[in-house]
């Protein structure tokens, strides 16, 4: 890449550092982040008080920004979380892997009808594969999170635990380009409805059903529920989808039926906040990766 290429690059993360977005470098021509992972941090710099991700090293510090991009064309991230802002995904078919999959500006466009409301006008860019982000500005005091297929179907959203690619950046498949308006809106009253997670209610202890199965499989469920009911706001999907991938070597090895483990987690998952749709979709890709992946028995 030329030296124009890097500095087209660093102006885009300083513009969305104007806007008062955060930005962290990806890696030239790709969506992956730039930074180091937890496996390979030394400990030092940014990370002397303990490893810092993406979203908490994301920035709008010009100075930081310069320093980042003059060491390489990196491509812009913009952690969502931090810039205050929700994106919503449109993805393409082509995105979704099946020319079958559904449009995503199509569908969200239904979705504002039936709402009664007009596709709203807002910052929006298109994506590298032909899909679009549409930004807005986040509720006061409300942390929303990542969806996927909440909304609609092939529609995302973006928000805390999440980032966008910014315009100007490129991948082998194309740019991200600015398509209108200069400053996003506020989030519609109607699309946070949607968005918003539910109330979490009190969880009180796990009342298993009556079932045949080993008293260990049973033991397990019960304690990884726990930890899903103990678990962090923002990493509460994180946590279903990693207990119930431990549960599910029991379903495989036939000491759990898989419906009393899916029942568990979904009541617990729900009660902690997340959406139906997010349990079922967790635990349901979960289980089938545990199922395909157990080990036997005596090798476990």
């Amino acid at each position: 890449m030329t030296h124009n290429t890097r500095s087209i690059l660093l102006h885009a993360a300083l513009d969305a550092a104007e806007h008062g977005w955060h930005v962290f470098p990806l890696r030239p021509g790709t969506k992956r982040p730039a930074l180091h992972g937890e496996k390979t941090c030394t400990g030092s710099g940014p990370c002397a008080d303990g490893h810092r991700k993406w979203e908490q090293r994301a920035t709008t510090d010009p100075d930081r920004i310069h320093a980042a991009w003059s060491r390489a064309p990196f491509n812009v991230g913009i952690a969502t979380g931090p810039s205050g802002l929700v994106v919503v995904d449109l993805d393409t078919p082509e995105h979704k892997g099946s020319s079958d999959a559904p449009c995503g500006t199509a569908t969200f466009a239904a979705l504002c009808e039936r709402a009664g409301h007009p596709v709203p006008a807002t910052y929006r860019t298109r994506t590298a594969s032909g899909g679009q982000h549409l930004y807005f500005t986040a509720p006061d005091g409300v942390r929303l999170a990542n969806t996927a297929g909440t909304v609609a179907a092939s529609v995302d959203t973006r928000a805390w635990g999440g980032y966008v690619v910014a315009a100007g950046s490129t991948t082998p498949t194309g740019a991200y380009e600015a398509l209108c308006a200069s400053m996003p809106v506020a989030l519609p009253g109607w699309l946070h409805t949607i968005l918003k997670p539910a109330p979490v209610r009190p969880v009180g202890p796990l009342r298993l059903p009556a079932v045949d199965g080993s008293r260990a499989a049973l033991a397990a469920l019960e304690a990884e529920c726990a930890v899903v009911a103990a678990a962090p706001e923002g990493a509460r999907n994180t946590a279903l989808n990693r207990c119930a991938f431990k549960v599910g070597r029991f379903v495989a090895w036939g000491d759990l039926p898989r419906h009393v483990a899916e029942e568990a987690f979904q009541a617990v998952g729900e009660a902690v906040g997340l959406t139906a749709a997010e349990c079922r979709t967790t635990i349901r890709s979960a289980l089938d990766s545990s199922q395909r992946t157990a080990r036997p028995r005596e090798a476990a």
